[in-house]
């Protein structure tokens, strides 16, 4: 246990602190004759809250005090441990005062007494009236900078630098302020420096200041240090009229830069007081101000001007992705910055953010999912307004977001993310408070649950939950979901009668839960999935589950799996989900794998107002679908897989008479295989009068009419309906169109599109995209043609706006002419004979894939904006050449031509033989990819000019022989992969590497005598990967543990070291031979033919190893006595296999508390739930 897991320990006692003296609790214990212990708690838990406090401070402070912090963890870590019971225990509703509470009492006064008495061993403080403001805060910041390169920083200097210099609009609040919004650590103020002393800013400003604010805001004291900083004058005077008097006649008419650096104030009087000075400066004077509170830059305002700035390049999303965070993680500096982040949180959201070290790295949350968590714990407290919890839960989010713990996730706007170092933040404010279960579980046991929430989220291996988790009566949040390997729930379900949420409830066969169990989880609140519905034969089971009377359930989803003998027939299954008739408020319902023959009359009842989104999937035996035309909140409809529906008519409207599908905005039918037509509803307006999206996916026998009045559409797509004519309706609003695979397409010139912006065509008879046709999309940005066998031209020229081309599979299509604003070119299955990129002066990104009339590329033809050209299976290319060996109208080679690409790829070219004709590569490529080319023989002769290069990967390129020289000068390269190479013989340049790689792969090049040298150089190495007897030999020999920064390392040795029977190699009379690096977290060891044992001093001291993968070893028998880690994978040996057998093995016991052991790809749990079954 890491005792700076007590940070979070004060922030849970105000939890308890809350308990013990709640009105109703004090009465409870004075009729109980238990207020004498009241009151010696009443004396002492303010001591505690005083000394934990000051605990929390002072451990940052000296290294001494930790380490006396650790000694004291029995005491601390019992009371720890007992807090949650007190939290959860001690309310009006739920005491008993017996003897076991008493003991328990007792125990409290025990525990808390040690605190108390070991506060003067830890030199803490007991100042019960709180700390000082200056307790915490950290050194102020000044404008001056040590010399140094700041990386990173270039593009958001600049960004700010003209914003400083330009002049904005006289509407706009004056003096304008820019506020850049960070956590503590991430170079705010380090930012600001940079402009801050940059000469143009210097020389375009009369005046500028700077002042470190911090958390204590008080309008005088900076007034003061302003003017003292303007005037390089002392004030002593505190009257705050006369201090702005003489500060307005400072900056009356001169242009002034103001830096008001690590501002906590969030007061918008305080701000409107200070400012009144700034107002008398000249037009062109800016306020920045620094600040870690969202808070704090909405209350300044940043006018239009500014708002493009504030919203990306200095928002918390901006800096939470960008390279200031790979820069952290080697900077001592920026943790415990971080740390003090945290420690400026108020109590409550430390407790609320320490909890979210449960969740992995990566891992996508949503609000609401952790809103419920928090609340399932215990860490909102209800309070004596009317804000409801949820309420209040929402407004903690929020303010953990404001302050960049948490950022938006790039793939889904509606789910969030904590980046690496916030996530270690978290583990380190939590300590073991929080305990995480990892992926891959066979089976829990009983011992590692917590009493209160489990969540065993995508655990994809985990087979059954423990048989008697009826006894945790706290639970509140059961989370399996994405674990589909459980079959049933245990018995004693229904004993959860606190559960709040539970993510699925799968319906046992003949043993474990029924359906009915669901009776007594009355408090279920959110999404609830039921699946295995199939096993379900009682249908007054199903009527006992009493899905109606849980009203607080938002989402309902409800599952059969396909059964080949039909255990549960078409009439109960009806039945069953008639009885499964939720609450009319729910929003959300999903009906999978319905076995009935129609749905009940509950389901499109326009008495579920508030249902949103609807999705009916695999009812394979409903020749209809239901009359959910009346919905009135339904917006998003999703259908799919009804493979007996042969109309969908009238009845699917509904019978009412109103307008249907009021609200509709996304409707989407997939794999119909049966459906003809589509019947409209017969009345006399529009059937989706608000609809937006409208999919049909896979319905092959549709014949019928579209719907046509559409009138708000945006999105329409069409694929694999190959006998439905398309005719296209008038669609103003409509911006994507799609339709691939279908019998015709029908355009007339009245059709209005005027709205248009991405087409995709896929229609196999289409010979020519005609003026036409193509009449009226003149705002078209991207045109996507795919398998358009007799298409032979395209007609653009209307196409001004046209932004990316992306044509495949048109072997007529033999030459394009492109247009000039084209960004972006995809051709694949064309016969083209040389690249048509002359004319596109805009172009950055080309892909060129399976075009095999392609000879030769000139570098000539290719743009100088071109950043990135992928060249993949071009059969009969050659060679590409810096030369204009091309048709006389292609551009001449020039200087600006050969600095193009960041990034190439060349893959499958199996003529390929050169890279270069001249012996260059382009200057300005960053990333080059060579994969499968067997004629290559030359890269290029020098990569002196190549300094921006980061990353090469040359693989599978058989006549290989030399790589080309330079490369140790190659200051930016990061990563080096070489493999299946097998004529390559040596490096050049004696074999010399730059420093900066972090990643080096070296395999399957049978000639390369000699690794680089010296390789213990790279001191930035993380990642190292070899395979070859002579290559791993070296590399031993020169010391792997002279490679600090190693993180991963897989050695192949194929079969060499016959001598050696251990490894790491250590001798006869216990010398050790070789040192791994302390470092590793990843380690893969295979083919080493002869080793008996891993030896136990060889990993003792790998403190950090994560996973151990031991391959192909086939005498190895025994494990080292420490150091294995969390995950252990054995692969090929089959002595160790028998030795590792449960009860019979004699390593047995090694691996017996790992959490994951494979063996042979099989999980040693799992063999052991087999055997016992």
């Amino acid at each position: 246990m890491s005792i700076i897991g007590e940070v979070a320990l004060s922030a849970f006692f105000e939890v308890l602190f809350d308990k013990l003296t709640s009105p109703d609790l004090l009465k409870i214990f004075k009729q109980e004759q238990v207020d004498a212990d009241l009151k010696k708690w009443k004396t002492t838990l303010p001591t505690i809250r005083a000394v934990l406090d000051d605990a929390e401070e002072k451990q940052f402070a000296t290294e001494a005090l930790r380490r006396k912090l650790v000694n004291a963890e029995p005491s601390t870590s019992k009371v720890r441990k007992f807090i949650p019971t007190c939290c959860a225990g001690l309310t009006p509703k739920s005491i008993m005062f017996d003897a076991n509470m008493r003991s328990k009492i007792k125990g409290i006064n025990t525990r808390l007494q040690e605190i108390v008495t070991q506060k003067n061993n830890l030199q803490l403080r007991d100042c019960v009236e709180g700390r000082t403001k200056t307790t915490r805060s950290r050194l102020p910041e000044t404008y001056l900078m040590k010399e140094g390169n700041f990386y990173g920083r270039d593009e958001d200097k600049k960004a700010i630098v003209k914003l400083l210099l330009s002049s904005e609009s006289s509407d706009a609040e004056f003096p304008p302020v820019i506020p850049i919004l960070g956590m503590g650590g991430l170079g705010k103020t380090t930012l600001v420096q940079l402009v801050y002393n940059d000469e143009d800013v210097s020389h375009c400003f009369d005046l500028k200041g700077w002042v470190c604010v911090s958390d204590d805001f008080d309008v005088v004291k900076v007034t003061k240090e302003i003017l003292q900083d303007v005037t390089k004058v002392t004030y002593n005077d505190n009257d705050l009229n006369l201090l702005q008097h003489k500060l307005k006649e400072q900056l009356s008419d001169k242009k002034f830069l103001l830096i008001l650096d690590d501002v906590w104030n969030e007061n918008y009087v305080d701000w409107t007081t200070l400012r009144k000075p700034f107002e008398f400066g000249a037009l062109g004077s800016k306020i920045v101000i620094t600040t870690r509170s969202d808070h704090v830059s909405s209350t300044q305002k940043p006018s239009e001007a500014f708002y493009a700035l504030y919203t990306t390049v200095m928002s918390g999303n901006y800096v939470l992705n960008s390279k200031i965070w790979d820069m952290a993680e080697k900077n001592s500096d920026v943790l415990p910055t971080l740390r003090l982040s945290y420690l400026y949180l108020p109590s409550h959201l430390k407790r609320c953010f320490a909890y979210c070290s449960l969740f992995p790295k990566d891992y996508e949350f949503e609000e609401k999912e952790l809103v419920l968590l928090w609340m399932a714990e215990g860490l909102v407290q209800e309070t004596e307004g009317n804000k409801s919890m949820e309420k209040l839960g929402g407004e903690y989010f929020g303010d953990l977001h404001r302050r960049s713990f948490f950022q938006q996730s790039s793939n889904d706007e509606s789910l969030f993310v904590m980046h690496d170092l916030i996530n270690d933040l978290a583990e380190w404010a939590a300590g073991d408070l929080c305990y995480r279960l990892e992926d891959k579980l066979g089976c829990i046991k009983q011992s590692e649950i917590s009493t209160k929430t489990l969540i065993l989220k995508d655990c994809s291996r985990l087979k059954k939950l423990p048989e008697k988790i009826g006894n945790l009566v706290n639970l509140r949040h059961l989370d399996i979901t994405n674990v589909d390997l459980i079959r049933e729930m245990p018995v004693g379900i229904e004993e959860l009668k606190s559960l709040q949420t539970l993510s699925n409830f799968v319906v046992g066969k003949d043993t474990g839960s029924k359906i009915g169990d669901l009776m007594n989880l009355k408090f279920l609140q959110g999404r609830l999935c039921i699946s295995r519905l199939e096993n379900v034969l009682d249908v007054e089971d199903a009527r006992r589950a009493n899905l109606n009377g849980k009203k607080n359930l938002d989402a309902l989803v409800m599952k059969w799996e396909s059964a080949d003998d039909d255990l549960q027939d078409a009439k109960v299954a009806i039945d069953v989900l008639d009885m499964l008739c939720p609450w009319t408020t729910v929003k959300e319902l999903s009906i999978d794998g319905y076995l009935g023959e129609k749905f009940p009359t509950w389901l499109g009842h326009s008495s579920f107002s508030n249902m949103v989104h609807l999705r009916i999937e695999r009812c394979r035996k409903c020749t209809s679908l239901p009359a959910i035309g009346q919905l009135p909140s339904l917006k998003d409809l999703v259908i799919i897989g009804m493979a007996k529906v042969q109309s969908v008519g009238p009845e699917f409207y509904g019978e009412s008479g109103l307008k249907p599908f009021q609200s509709l905005k996304t409707l989407c039918f997939e794999n119909m295989q049966e459906w003809k037509d589509w019947i409209p509803s017969g009345v006399a307006y529009e059937e989706f009068p608000c609809l937006r999206e409208l999919s049909i996916f896979h319905c092959p026998k549709l014949e019928g009419k579209l719907p046509h009045r559409l009138p708000l559409l945006e999105k329409f797509c069409v694929r694999k309906c190959e006998e439905l004519v398309v005719s296209i309706p008038s669609l103003p609003m409509l911006h994507e169109l799609e339709i691939v695979g279908c019998k015709k397409v029908v355009r007339r010139n009245t059709v209005e599109l005027c709205s248009l912006k991405s087409i995709v065509f896929s229609i196999p008879d289409l010979k020519s995209l005609t003026e036409e046709f193509m009449h009226g999309l003149v705002k078209v940005e991207n045109l996507t043609i795919n398998d358009c066998k007799e298409l032979t031209s395209i007609w653009q020229d209307k196409l001004m706006f046209l932004v990316m081309l992306d044509i495949r599979s048109c072997p007529s299509l033999i030459n394009v002419s492109l247009m000039s604003t084209i960004r972006t070119l995809k051709i694949k299955s064309c016969t083209l004979q040389f690249l048509p990129m002359s004319n596109c002066t805009c172009l950055e990104d080309a892909t060129i894939v399976e075009c095999n009339s392609l000879t030769f590329i000139s570098r000539g033809q290719l743009p100088s904006t071109l950043k990135k050209l992928v060249i993949g299976n071009c059969e009969k290319l050659q060679s590409v050449v810096d030369e204009a060996e091309a048709p006389s109208s292609s551009l001449l080679m020039n200087e600006e031509n050969l600095n193009t690409s960041l990034l190439e790829r060349f893959e499958r070219c199996s003529e390929l033989a050169s890279l270069s004709s001249s012996g260059q590569l382009p200057t300005a490529l960053k990333r080059l990819y060579l994969w499968i080319c067997p004629k290559l023989e030359s890269v290029a002769d020098k990569l002196h000019n190549n300094a921006s290069l980061e990353s090469l990967e040359i693989r599978d390129c058989e006549k290989l022989k030399s790589l080309p020289e330079g490369l140790h000068k190659l200051f930016h390269l990061n990563e080096l992969r070489i493999i299946e190479c097998p004529s390559l013989v040596s490096f050049p340049d004696r074999g010399l590497l730059p420093t900066s790689l972090r990643e080096l792969w070296i395999f399957g090049c049978e000639k390369l005598e000699a690794l680089p040298n010296p390789i213990h150089n790279l001191t930035n190495l993380t990642l190292l990967y070899l395979k070859g007897v002579n290559i791993c030999k070296q590399v031993f020999e020169w010391g792997l543990h002279r490679l600090t920064s190693l993180t991963y390392l897989q050695i192949n040795c194929d079969g060499g070291f016959p001598d050696w029977q251990s490894f790491p190699y250590e001798e006869e009379d216990g010398k050790m031979m070789m040192t791994l690096p302390t470092s590793l977290t990843t380690l893969y060891i295979r083919n080493l033919p002869n080793i008996v044992f891993l030896s136990s001093k060889g990993f003792q001291n790998l403190s950090a190893l994560q996973l151990l993968w031991i391959s192909n070893c086939p005498k190895l028998e025994f494990l080292p006595e420490k150091g294995l880690p969390p995950s252990l994978c054995i692969h090929g040996c089959p002595l160790l296999k028998q030795h590792c057998k449960k009860g019979k093995g004699r390593e047995w016991l090694k691996i017996a508390n790992i959490p994951l052991v494979s063996i042979d790809d099989r999980y040693v749990y799992e063999v052991e739930e087999e055997e016992q079954q």
